[in-house]
Parts: C-alpha cells; structure tokens; sequence
C-alpha cells in the first residue's frame, strides 16, 4: 500500500494528530498535527467523517457459545444453574461446530471494531482434541490477531466439580496438549497474530495439581495464565466450603499471583485483595454485559486501577452475553462503571481506554492498544450518520453514549479488513446460514425442541 495518510478525520483518539495518521509497512509511522502536512509524499484516504480509535480489543470470550444464544432452557439462571442447563448440550459440540462458530464470533467482532480478540476455549468432548488448531485456521482466515488460551477441566461432578464427566480430560493429557500448542503456534514479538495462553477454566472445573502444573509449564514456556475468578458469591462460598479459602487465596496458593496472569470478571474481591492484585500486577477483565445478564455483579474496575492492575474489557461468551460485539461493550462499561463511580467518575474515554491500552496490558502486549508511531496499523473507524447519532456536539462522546454498534472501516496490519461496514472476504448470509444449522443441530442432539 506504501504510505497511507488518514486525513484530517472528524475525530482521533491520538494527541497532537487532528491532521490525521500515517500508515507504511504496517505500522503507525506519523501523526500529523493540525494544519499540517505528512513528511513525505502518501496516498490519501480523506476522512472528515470518520472518528479514528486504535483497534478495540477483547480479553474475554468463549467463540463455541455463539452456538446457543437466547436458548430458552438456560434463560433467567445465574451462573451455576446456568452452565449446568448448558454443559450437557455443549458436550455435544463437534469440530465443525465450533469452526463455525469461531467465524461468526471473530466476523461479529471484527465488524465492530475490534481487532485483536482472545478467547478461552475450555470445552474437550472426545473429537474436539485439536481446538486449538481449528481456531488457528479460522482466525488465519478472517485475518484477525488472536490470543487463544488452551483451556481445560479435569474436577468433573463425580470429583466434586460441576462439569459433567463428558467435557473433562486427565491433567497429563492437558498438560501435553497445552505445550505442543504453545509450540506450534505461540508468535512472541511485535506484530504477532496468533499468541497462546494457557486457561484452566475455574476453581470449581480445574484441580489445585492442574492449577499448580500450568503454572509452572507457562513459565517454562514464557507464556501468560488466564481462568475465571471472582465472578459470583456462589465461587466464594464454594471455595471457601470445599479448599478452605477465598478464591484470591486459592490463585496465590497455586502460583498464579503475578504480572503474567489477567482474570475474567474480578468482581467479588475486597479491599485488601485488590491492593494485592494490584501490588502483584494481575490484570482483570471487566465483562458488562455477561455480569448483567447472569447477575453477577459490577466490577470495581477504578479501585483495581488505582490499585495498580491493568483493567481490560470482554464481551465474554455470546450463550452469558448473546452479543460478540466490542464497541457495544465499551458503551456498556461506561455505563455500569458510573453506577459505581458517580456521572462525573467515569467518562467514555475512560471507557474506550479499557478496550485499547487495559486490553492491550491484559494479554501483555505493547504494540497494539494506541494510535502512536511505531505500533501497529490496527485501527477502527466510525461514521456518525444514523439517526442515533443526529445532533451531536463531541465526536468522541458521540460514538458511545450514542450507541455505536458497526464500524465503518477496520485496518489490521495496515490492510482494510472492513470497508463500507461489511468486510469483503465474508459472506455474511451464507455465514449466518451455516451457524444457524450448526446450532439447530445442536439443540436436536440435546433433545431440545425449536
């Protein structure tokens, strides 16, 4: 493409750049101040109707559950009642069902903007034993960065956990299979588009040998930890019941308490257990809108700030969210986080902050998360024209307490993934087409009707 300059867009989350960005070898190379000129010739793509953020990214989702949305058997469940109403139709997920549905989650991400996205895959039915190389081949295919984490169970209900024996694999084979991925796939370095992390999914689905021995393999192999804590007060209270200590306890006993680890949901952690993941650098992903759906609570995303963790955004699964859509999430989080802050504590730039730089620490990376010289050509453009955005004064403001929904345009890389707010190498029909079979067949299996 050679240089590319964004010129002098409607707005941009960069200081000093009202004149708009440049773009070569698929880096960030220059911001153009207002009234200014690039230093060296450049193609142009003009955009005084476009407001320009860095590419949103997500820390949080599980792509298989797009597979059942809305499904009536788990409706108005909190968190345990819920996974037990959906782990006996999720043991029937295939190979093909979850490439599926890994395409229409990464296809809706990245048609809202986002443009690096994690995901913790935890689910292993016999057949399902290369997820993560099917995930690979799809996130190859849509073009979008990934950070897949190899997650896993091995505490089934018969050892006193809550997934039934059917989705759970031994701790040895997990083991293995989580080194032979990281080595197959991780990219270290700037500009990586697939990375791996290693994901035991919960304290009530994973054992404390499991726990202790992923610890300990992602520090040989320099790769980063993730699982779910502090999401509900029934984790606490198992926790407590069952291994004789709080959930935060249990992670520090493990070995999971330090700067190469981020957590899903933290949302039940008291004021001397956020002083301590802050102090250890544990970074947490904030999930509005699964913490709505499933009642589990608001996030104390300002104090685990303050405190000194890294704070992202995660539109988390699409069966506890029913939506993979970033730029709703981030309008979401403003929301929520006001509940807690007051109008005046909590802004949307403090909001799209968590979906670019907090992001970007979560899955610990520097090249991505910011519109500045040397990162990475990752960018997400919006049109203001809709009806919802009619009248409005600050641009920025706009685009989220508005309620954006779709980007206009997407550049990963440097490369447009979306233009005009469809991206030309999917086709969406026929992808709608293919998931709504995948989840029909599903259902069937479970014996649900509908």
């Amino acid at each position: 493409m050679g240089r590319l300059w964004l010129k002098d867009p409607l707005a941009i989350l960069a200081q000093d750049a009202a004149g708009g960005i440049v773009i070569e070898g698929g880096k960030i190379c220059e911001l153009v101040p207002s009234g200014k000129t690039p230093s060296a010739p450049c193609t142009v793509f003009d955009a005084p109707s476009h407001v320009i953020l860095p590419g949103l990214i997500n820390t949080h989702h599980h792509f298989y559950q797009t597979l059942t949305r809305a499904l009536a058997p788990a409706l108005g469940k909190e968190l345990f009642d819920w996974l037990k109403a959906l782990y006996p139709i999720w043991s029937g997920l295939d190979p093909e069902g979850l490439a599926v549905a890994t395409e229409l989650a990464l296809t809706e991400l990245l048609l809202s903007g986002c443009t690096t996205t994690s995901d913790h895959h935890y689910l292993y039915p016999a057949g399902l034993e290369d997820a993560v190389d099917i995930q690979v081949g799809v996130a190859a295919k849509i073009g979008m960065r990934v950070t897949l984490t190899r997650g896993s169970m091995d505490l089934s209900q018969k050892d006193g956990g809550l997934p039934p024996d059917s989705v759970v694999q031994k701790t040895d084979e997990i083991l293995t299979d989580s080194e032979r991925v990281v080595n197959r796939f991780h990219q270290a370095g700037p500009g990586a588009m697939v990375q791996i992390a290693l994901a035991p999914c919960s304290p009530f689905s994973a054992t404390q040998d499991l726990m202790r021995d992923t610890a300990v393999l992602a520090s040989r192999l320099n790769v980063r930890l993730h699982t779910h804590l502090g999401e509900t007060q029934d984790e606490n209270d198992y926790c407590v019941a069952t291994l004789g200590m709080r959930p935060l306890d249990y992670l520090e006993d493990c070995g999971w308490l330090g700067n190469s680890t981020w957590l899903a949901h933290g949302i039940h952690f008291d004021d001397d257990e956020i002083h301590r993941l802050g102090k250890a650098g544990t970074a947490v992903t904030h999930c509005p809108h699964s913490n709505m759906t499933l009642a589990s609570g608001l996030c104390p995303a300002c104090a685990l700030q303050t405190a000194g963790s890294a704070v992202g955004l995660g539109v988390d699964g699409s069966a506890s969210n029913d939506a993979s859509n970033a730029i709703e999430e981030v309008r979401a989080a403003m929301m929520l986080q006001r509940l807690r802050e007051g109008a005046g504590g909590f802004s949307h730039l403090d909001a799209i902050h968590l979906a670019t730089e907090g992001s970007a620490q979560c899955l610990g990376r520097n090249d991505i998360g910011a519109l500045a010289p040397g990162k990475q050509a990752d960018l997400a453009l919006f049109r203001l024209d809709e009806l919802r955005h009619s009248g409005y004064h600050d641009p920025l403001a706009a685009l989220i307490l508005c309620g954006a929904s779709r980007a206009d345009r997407v550049m990963i890389g440097g490369e447009w993934k979306v233009i005009d707010g469809h991206a030309p190498h999917i086709d969406e029909a026929d992808l709608i087409r293919r998931h709504s079979n995948a989840a029909e067949k599903l259902r069937k299996q479970a014996g649900i009707a509908g």
